[in-house]
């Protein structure tokens, strides 16, 4: 495989395994003097660990990350900057009864008919567990941003049940274990959650990521474009099949004029009336909050017996044992957040090295 680095100027490659000795990432690119510290990356991953709660995988991964190269006397060199990650807990034997055996809706066929094997345990490169140096790379990709750039995730749909946006407050975000924006849904999601994970089964999501402070001119005609960067992060993010800027596909139901984000003048400045573009008009940021959503698919590791094919060639059945979430767009949100704050670094580098 050749496709493990994304970015153009700030350029990330990550490798490693589910249950390989360890994971890891080298993020290039970044600006020399920049203050850094193991600790300015570890905020976010604890955000996106495991066995944080009994709605997600009880792996249980302290993901402390070390930082082997490119800060010297706590700040950035301008040289590679190197991350390691030790897997602690990982549990192959729970994968070797379905070893033959392809699980519906994974990798798993794709991978063995592109390469002739597969790393059955957990999943091996393609899991979700490599997305804990994509939250490490964007801690980097954040301190590049500065403080006044401002990014921040929910989960605004579980399933079949939606929050009421009326409710909306980013201060709920903490305090429940879906980042959910609305308190009164997020105690419903709690049952609702419990009684899917107790059945053995699984559940989609939709996340929103909102990127506040970010300045206009960011992304570039006609193959730089900033959404079409966007939309592909979100996209190579594990289960993730759709994404929509600002209003998104519900675009299509509006009229010319309920579109159009309506402009005038406030105090000298341009404030616009709406944003139903998302703050990206032609792929260039206009200075308003960028608005991402991706829909996340069930887990495909559940109880429920599937009908499948083995190695071999033979009709079968599986039911996928071990430690797996019951929703995996839990912990999807700090990884989308890491993902906007990636895209937004390397458009933020690529903007000053052709207009200063």
């Amino acid at each position: 495989m050749s496709d493990n680095s994304f970015g153009t100027l700030f350029r990330v490659t990550t490798w490693g395994e589910s249950h390989g000795p360890a994971i890891g990432c080298v993020v290039d690119g970044t600006p020399p003097g920049i203050s850094l510290a193991e600790s300015d990356l570890q905020t976010w991953l604890d955000k996106r660990k495991p066995g944080t709660s009994r709605f997600v995988t009880q792996r249980k991964e302290p993901d402390q990350v070390s930082i082997l190269s490119g800060v010297f006397e706590g700040k950035t060199t301008g040289t590679p900057i190197s991350l390691l990650i030790q897997n602690k807990d990982a549990r192959s034997k729970d994968y070797s009864a379905i070893k033959d055996k392809f699980r519906p809706g994974h990798a798993d066929y794709a991978y063995w008919k592109k390469y002739g094997l597969r790393d059955y345990r957990g999943g091996g490169r393609p899991s979700a567990r490599e997305t804990a140096m994509r939250v490490a790379a964007g801690g980097i990709a954040r301190k590049i941003l500065g403080g006044k750039v401002k990014i921040r995730g929910a989960m605004v749909q579980m399933g079949t049940e939606a929050i009421d946006r009326k409710r909306w407050s980013w201060a709920q975000c903490n305090k429940n274990p879906f980042w959910c924006p609305d308190a009164k849904t997020a105690a419903h999601w709690e049952e609702y959650l419990d009684d899917i994970r107790k059945s053995g089964s699984s559940v989609g999501a939709v996340i929103e990521i909102v990127a506040s402070g970010v300045p206009a001119g960011l992304g570039a005609p006609v193959y730089g474009k900033l959404d079409a960067d966007l939309s592909a992060a979100m996209m190579s993010i594990n289960a993730v099949k759709g994404v929509e800027i600002g209003a998104g596909f519900g675009a299509a139901s509006l009229s010319g004029e309920a579109n159009a984000d309506e402009m005038r003048m406030k105090n000298g400045e341009v404030e616009f009336q709406s944003n139903n573009a998302g703050g990206i008009l032609g792929g260039i940021s206009t200075g308003q909050d960028i608005v991402v959503r991706f829909a996340v698919k069930p887990t495909s590791s559940i109880l429920t017996p599937r009908d499948t094919v083995s190695r071999q060639g033979r009709n079968t059945t599986i039911a996928t044992k071990g430690r797996h979430d019951p929703c995996v767009g839990i912990r999807g949100v700090p990884v989308g957040e890491a993902m906007m704050a990636c895209v937004l670094a390397d458009h933020l580098l690529r903007h000053r090295g052709q207009c200063g």
